[in-house]
């Protein structure tokens, strides 16, 4: 086996053990990389010569007998939207290829500090706000399993990145559904984390501030082809950083709910159409956790549909809201009309109706707490239908089908929980997928779970892109 098709865990293993060497795996990535790129554009920014000094540094380290942090030598890619020291955050957006970060935003320092080796970056759609993973800047990223659906966004480079083995971790970042969508598209884990968990900023926006939308919902989180570099990504990125007012230390384990733990399973989303593949893998989640010793009831948590319409309330009001003018000023056209069809299916709210709708998240929040004492996990689809086509998203008609499948991921940011993404059966040349939600901090119990399902459905491995 190559040194890019092993897990984060693995490599690292290899390294420590001196079976391999940090030279050894970045040039089998860069390699892998320079061979299925061309093909689906996940890594839009490729940092060969760099990455081939850090692991020569690495090496060297290791050499001299250094303490050797988890992801030594391990490469890895970030995205386009997050200040890396000495590079554009660019976002996609061509007025921006020239805004270059003085210093590392926290989960690019984290990675770092754990000895990660960043080979690249990947790609995003214009101010990462479609699910089409798509900018005039760098083009459009392409699914490796389907070139004519989306790859997901707006995380899309980051898990094509993932699902064909440039790279064992990518970081992401999801606000409403932008890593767990993409894990989704391209059949490979992604964690979004709770609220708070990663510390997260970007030190060339920091002084201007975000709308309160993002303060409460955009998350940091990476994708993985196993559970358990999932769970070792997330103690690497969550590394505390008090820039952030919001991050908290907590632990990484919680204390053990009764046993059996109980799941609320939720194959059909109210409030919208459910395809059945998505239904079916939903189900199947259930079985599988239930073979391992869960108790498993299909019960709805409380008011989905209600949270659904809270989350637009809130995000297309201040979110959509305070980009809708740059979008227009400098984004690209299929951005103006997939943000344009956005704002004419959710319409903004008045300033009442929006002060109203944090009042009502906090009482939802509640209510939700109160369920996970009963049920510490629910499960429901990624998407709740299949991956739109691409560009889908830039008419009103395309945008609603878009939302709609939407729905199931919109309850997590909202609420500030953890998500699992994790692939459950097959339709076609996709992946279909589920979510593992669980109360704030409890990524944990996500990933013990997530773990049961990956040994019942086989753990992921790089995939070869399909030509267009």
């Amino acid at each position: 086996m190559e040194l890019w098709q092993y897990d984060a865990t693995d490599l690292a293993r290899l390294i420590r053990t001196g079976q391999a060497s940090a030279r050894d795996a970045v040039d089998s990535v860069l390699g892998r990389l320079h061979k299925v790129n061309p093909a689906i554009n996940a890594v839009v920014r490729v940092l060969e010569e760099e990455a081939r000094a850090l692991a020569e540094t690495a090496d060297a380290a290791q050499a001299r007998g250094h303490a050797l942090p988890p992801l030594h030598g391990v490469p890895v890619t970030t995205k386009i939207n997050v200040d890396q020291q000495g590079l554009p955050t660019d976002n996609g957006v061509v007025p921006l290829k020239d805004l270059i970060a003085q210093e590392d935003s926290p989960v690019v320092a984290n990675l770092k500090h754990a000895g990660a080796i960043i080979i690249g970056r990947t790609n995003a759609p214009a101010y990462s706000m479609r699910i089409v993973s798509d900018n005039v800047l760098h083009g459009r990223t392409l699914n490796p399993r389907d070139p004519s659906v989306t790859p997901g966004g707006s995380s899309g480079g980051a898990g094509a990145a993932t699902a064909t083995g440039i790279g064992a971790i990518a970081h992401g970042n999801d606000i409403g559904g932008s890593v767990r969508v993409p894990a989704y598209c391209n059949g490979v884990v992604g964690l979004r984390t709770s609220f708070a968990r990663i510390p997260s900023l970007n030190p060339t926006a920091a002084a201007t501030g975000r709308p309160i939308g993002a303060v409460l919902m955009a998350v940091q989180g990476p994708h993985t082809r196993t559970v358990r570099d999932a769970r070792l990504a997330l103690e690497v990125m969550a590394r505390g950083d008090r820039r952030d007012w919001r991050w908290n230390d907590v632990p990484m384990q919680g204390p053990p709910p009764a046993r059996p733990i109980r799941v609320a399973l939720v194959p059909e989303v109210p409030g919208g159409t459910n395809h059945p593949a998505q239904v079916a893998a939903v189900r199947q989640a259930g079985k599988h956790l239930q073979a391992a010793g869960y108790a498993v009831d299909e019960v709805l948590p409380p008011d989905i549909e209600r949270g659904i319409e809270l989350w637009h309330e809130i995000c297309v009001t201040d979110v959509l809201g305070s980009l809708w003018p740059a979008m227009q000023k400098t984004g690209d056209a299929d951005g103006i009309a997939s943000m344009k069809a956005w704002l004419e299916v959710k319409k903004p709210v008045d300033l009442a109706t929006y002060v109203a709708a944090l009042t009502e998240r906090e009482g939802l929040a509640y209510r939700w707490m109160t369920f996970f004492q009963q049920y510490p996990l629910v499960i429901l689809p990624t998407l709740c239908g299949l991956p739109p086509k691409q560009g889908a998203d830039v008419t009103p008609s395309g945008q609603t089908e878009v939302l709609d499948s939407l729905r199931a991921a919109l309850l997590a940011p909202l609420l500030g929980l953890p998500g699992l993404a994790v692939p459950v059966g097959s339709h076609g040349k996709l992946r279909t997928g589920i979510q593992i939600m669980s109360m704030r901090n409890r990524e944990d119990l996500c990933l013990d779970a997530g773990e049961v399902i990956e040994a019942a459905e086989g753990i992921v491995t790089p995939i070869d892109p399909v030509r267009a």
